[in-house]
């Protein structure tokens, strides 16, 4: 058989290169066996479509990036379904990839947006395409929107801004994968001294200790407390230990000039209050 033609100057140094990724040093086959030859650019082939950029494609998603782009900045939110709400903002996290498949994912893996945001960064991270750091920016971009909540009730009387009250608790608890129970202290004028999480239990009990709750609130000079406790769930409805607890509380904090306001149970798509269902 002939020798194989010695390189000419069609051959490029990114030739000899992806020979040398490819491991090919001339010396897997003998000179005179063609098979080297074809391994050679079939190899050399395969490693350029695998590095090279795909032109159309990436085309294609740049484009769609642009469109949508356009369309929030022209019409707003309205114009756009919840999975180009959420493919948008992946966009600044994923800055080279097409997101659309990602986030129809994480939508059909946690159901809303409040899920998506709600999920825990190691359920997240399940999600194909979301890796940690995806995960904590999803989680950080959930707090902002909760501090920014919490901060609609600084300095105003509690009990008058009722809906923001919902409105934060639901956003901090409702999609929380355990129970937790938090104690919002108020002064004498119903305004909010301070927001704590006081326990974490399991997915369907925390531990509340009623002396630990009027205790605290003597620390902070507090003279109410709300109480809420999300429900993993989803359910809202009070059950009897629930019930039974929150008498116990305000059966302990009455004498000491304590008033318990009420007590919400958080699910993810309602709320219940004991005190708006008759219960205390």
């Amino acid at each position: 058989m002939a020798k194989r033609p010695a390189p000419t100057g069609e051959a490029t140094a990114a030739d000899e290169a992806n020979r040398r990724l490819a491991g090919y040093d001339g010396t897997l086959f003998g000179e005179d066996d063609e098979r080297g030859h074809f391994a050679e650019r079939v190899t050399a082939t395969a490693i350029n479509q695998a590095i090279a950029p795909k032109d159309g494609d990436e085309a294609h998603y740049l484009g769609h990036r642009e469109r949508l782009r356009s369309r929030f900045r022209d019409h707003g939110e309205a114009a756009l379904a919840d999975y180009e709400i959420l493919e948008l903002l992946l966009f600044r996290l994923i800055p080279r990839r097409d997101t659309k498949p990602i986030a129809k994912a994480l939508l059909d893996r946690f159901g809303t947006l409040a899920g998506v945001f709600g999920a825990p960064p190691a359920l997240l991270q399940e999600v194909k395409g979301i890796g940690e750091a995806v995960a904590l920016d999803l989680k950080l971009i959930a707090t902002v929107s909760q501090r920014m909540l919490k901060s609609e009730l600084r300095n105003k009387q509690v009990l008058g801004s009722w809906s923001s009250v919902i409105n934060y608790c639901h956003a901090a608890m409702a999609h929380e994968s355990r129970e937790q129970f938090r104690l919002l202290f108020l002064d004498k004028r119903n305004v909010l001294i301070a927001d704590e999480v006081q326990g974490r239990g399991t997915v369907d009990h925390t531990p509340v200790y009623p002396r630990e709750v009027v205790k605290r609130a003597l620390e902070l000079s507090a003279t109410a407390i709300i109480l809420v406790h999300n429900h993993p769930s989803g359910d809202p409805t009070p059950s009897r230990a629930d019930i039974e607890m929150t008498k116990t509380i305000i059966d302990t904090a009455k004498p000491l000039g304590i008033t318990v306001h009420d007590h919400i149970i958080i699910g993810r798509d309602g709320h219940a209050s004991l005190k708006g269902l008759r219960l205390i």
